[in-house]
């Protein structure tokens, strides 16, 4: 059992037990696996984690849930996305789904315009009222333009919708999740409260299990269309 093992795993504990009951690292983990680190391929070094050696993705630390999935959400959509979905849903409080298109779609964004995290500006049309507010989280998440770093703006366009003009380097870009999309989401939502009721305990885990299905399934490159540029 290394030194760097237990580090994670008491980083990743510790993140999981101070969030909602909704979040999705596992409180019971186990320290004989090694996670897979995200290196520049060219040093070895590596160029993304602040506070982790190396980003986790062994099964032993997460959720039932979310185990299966792991694997595929790598090898689908890149470990940057396993890395900036982890990291949504635990700032999050639970597994959401606007969040988690917030960001698939700040990652679509930052490729669009070939930007560096935390180097891109944000406009966001999803206002400041659940669900689709939960879009700004992925959005900030995904991209470092936070409230903190003064990078994003809320819209104050009285459409709310999941859209939202990305600034980089003298260029823009908007995007907005398509219309089959977000009319599968609204249908989704529906039917659970139809079936649980508004925001109760079976209501979430409904909501939670679509949503690990578009992270896993749902490709950043297919949702969104251009708006603009």
């Amino acid at each position: 059992m290394s030194a760097k093992s237990i580090a994670i795993s008491f980083i990743v504990a510790f993140l999981s037990n101070g969030l909602s009951s909704q979040s999705f690292v596992s409180k019971t983990t186990e320290h004989n696996t090694k996670p897979i680190a995200m290196k520049d391929e060219t040093t070895g070094v590596d160029t993304q984690e602040k506070a982790f050696s190396v980003f986790p993705a062994a099964n032993e630390l997460f959720c039932d849930d979310i185990r299966p999935q792991i694997q595929n959400i790598i090898d689908r959509h890149g470990m940057e996305e396993w890395r900036y979905g982890v990291l949504t849903n635990e700032m999050h409080g639970h597994l959401g789904i606007y969040a988690i298109i917030g960001m698939k779609m700040g990652l679509r964004a930052l490729d669009e315009l070939s930007a560096d995290h935390d180097h891109i500006e944000i406009i966001s049309y999803a206002g400041i009222q659940p669900p689709i507010s939960c879009l700004n989280d992925g959005l900030q998440v995904s991209t470092g333009a936070t409230l903190g770093h003064g990078l994003i703006r809320i819209s104050d366009e009285e459409i709310k919708r999941p859209e939202a003009t990305f600034i980089h380097d003298g260029k823009n870009i908007t995007l907005r999740l398509k219309r089959s999309s977000w009319e599968k989401i609204s249908q989704d939502v529906r039917a659970a409260i139809e079936m649980h009721g508004a925001l109760t305990d079976p209501y979430w885990k409904l909501i939670r299990k679509h949503a690990i299905q578009y992270w896993a399934e749902w490709d950043r490159n297919e949702i969104f269309e251009i708006v603009k540029e």
